[in-house]
């Protein structure tokens, strides 16, 4: 049921929702409606920008990644424990790659290698169809209100950004759950030929979004591509699950309501 919900949301309830709500996106005081005597809802906006990290943030795992190689495995004769092929992963991944990009045009190979390294399996027939697992929206979902708050922020006039050191499977992926067509930008390494903590696929997404750098936020959840590759062309960083933690801090931490509101503009 919840799949079902993050799939086909109803984008009529939530406009519905903010006209009945009377929402103001102001740096302005709070005003009463002349019709009704009753203050409107101020809120406002401190920044016109939201850069969003894909996988790991927008994007998570509907399994562990070590369950979902152990389980296709099982087909191809694979004797690794999940343990072994969680450790095998995390070193694979982690591993300095020998070329510019890690993610060049769909990324196969290296997601071979770390496939390989990760199970011990060099079976083409067992890669291509992990590979392809992977291409499918159902191996993902979004986090819980990620697209409720995502709407909301749209609204508000707030620029969308995906940056994301990612292949070329990453728009069908955001197409199949439904926010490709939220988002102002999708700046991705294997298309830009930049990965963070590059400055410049920070500066594509600016540019796409037509946004300062002092204005944007980015949330992502690597220290060092996100945060460190964000705040070194001047944009603010949350990392994801220390910074923020739901989809609703983000937004409230871009919109702000009610007192915090007033403090922002005296």
């Amino acid at each position: 049921m919840e799949a079902c919900w993050r799939k086909s949301p109803n984008l009529s309830f939530f406009k519905t929702l903010t006209a009945q709500h009377n929402f103001r996106f102001s740096s302005s005081s709070p005003a009463a409606n002349p019709q009704t005597g009753i203050e409107n809802s101020v809120r406002t906006k401190r920044y016109d920008g939201l850069l969003l990290d894909a996988g790991g943030t927008l994007l998570q795992l509907a399994k562990p990644v070590e369950q979902t190689y152990a389980e296709i495995g099982k087909r191809y004769g694979l004797t690794s424990t999940t343990a072994d092929i969680k450790q095998g992963f995390k070193r694979a991944f982690s591993a300095p790659w020998p070329e510019k990009l890690r993610y060049q045009g769909d990324g196969r190979p290296f997601w071979k290698l770390v496939v390989k390294e990760a199970t011990g399996c060099a079976k083409d027939d067992y890669f291509e169809e992990v590979y392809q697992h992977y291409a499918n929206g159902d191996a993902w979902h979004l986090p819980d209100g990620a697209y409720e708050s995502l709407m909301y922020l749209r609204d508000a006039g707030v620029k969308l950004a995906v940056v994301s050191n990612f292949d070329t499977r990453l728009r069908k992926l955001m197409k199949d759950l439904h926010v490709l067509d939220m988002f102002d930008a999708v700046v991705i390494s294997s298309e830009v030929e930049f990965e963070k903590p590059d400055a410049m696929i920070f500066k594509a997404a600016l540019d796409q979004m037509r946004v300062s750098a002092e204005n944007a936020v980015h949330v992502g959840d690597d220290q060092e591509a996100d945060k460190v590759g964000a705040n070194a062309i001047g944009i603010e960083c949350w990392l994801w699950g220390k910074d923020v933690k739901t989809f609703k801090d983000i937004q409230d931490r871009i919109i702000l309501s009610g007192s915090s509101a007033s403090l922002k503009t005296t």
